[in-house]
């Protein structure tokens, strides 16, 4: 438990911190409010697509959504743990938003061939590609150099 809770203290250097899973459940059953969205996916430049699909959701019905409304409880989870996602890997490259972006886009091994944003519009895939980004905060595999190096040139 006191390793969950470091976890959910460690403040990053942006000044971005993750939400506990306590946390997650509870401001999802508040319902996040919908200019939050846009507040996260401007952390690594997440298109409205993305964004769309990332909530189970059409990008039309994401901009009918007025700022000042919340999202539904799933919605809002799906958001809370996207951001915690994006916060880790904001960390883990750096905060070097164009690698991280680059990174969700990508195929990966570890996931199958998929890309992180098409395992995460499910609950399960979230936490798959967050276990990804933890092995990655341990040591860079060679697959992923590859990526990294044509990224920056």
């Amino acid at each position: 438990m006191a390793e969950v809770r470091m976890l959910a203290e460690k403040q990053f250097s942006y000044g971005l911190r993750p939400s506990s899973d306590l946390t997650v459940i509870q401001k999802s059953r508040e319902g996040v409010l919908r200019s939050v969205a846009d507040e996260i996916s401007g952390l690594v430049g997440l298109t409205d697509n993305d964004m769309a699909y990332l909530l189970g959701m059409t990008p039309r019905n994401l901009h009918r959504i007025p700022a000042d409304k919340r999202l539904s409880t799933d919605a809002s989870e799906r958001l809370l743990r996207l951001k915690n996602v994006l916060i880790h890997a904001l960390d883990t490259f750096e905060n070097r938003e164009h690698v991280v972006r680059n990174w969700l886009k990508s195929p990966l091994s570890e996931l199958n061939d998929h890309t992180p944003l098409q395992l995460m519009d499910t609950i399960t895939g979230f936490g798959m590609v967050d276990d990804v980004l933890g092995r990655l905060d341990y040591g860079l595999p060679a697959c992923f150099q590859q990526l990294c190096l044509r990224s920056t040139a």
